[in-house]
């Protein structure tokens, strides 16, 4: 017990030795890193199958430690600029019946490479 009373008009002041409000005091705060656990973040399908396992893999991280997590956000985030690569990329020509579909390169139907002269 301590013999200090506040001063008139003061509110008492807790020590680090007293708990506040009678609650009892919280057990020493523990330094050690918590084990992994999962987030819990929805992943909402979006239709397209390859975007959809990539963000699946995402799901991988729920179970490593902290330092892990970049091994596989550095892999899903190369495979979706694939599949957002794959999108830009021409689909390859379909032969067709001749006189249809032009070859690369060949003289289309409408050829304006010739010379007009008046």
């Amino acid at each position: 017990m301590s013999d200090w009373t506040p001063e008139a008009g003061n509110p008492p002041v807790s020590t680090p030795d007293e708990p506040v409000g009678g609650e009892p005091a919280a057990a020493a705060p523990s330094f050690e890193p918590a084990g992994p656990a999962p987030l819990g973040v929805v992943r909402t399908p979006t239709g397209h199958t390859a975007v959809d396992a990539r963000l699946e893999r995402l799901a991988d991280a729920d179970h490593l430690p902290a330092d892990g997590h970049i091994e596989v956000y550095e892999d899903v985030h190369r495979g979706l600029r694939a599949e957002l690569t794959s999108l830009d990329a021409r689909p390859a020509a379909v032969p067709g019946p001749p006189g249809t579909a032009a070859a690369p390169g060949a003289p289309s139907a409408y050829d304006n490479t010739h010379d007009h002269r008046s």
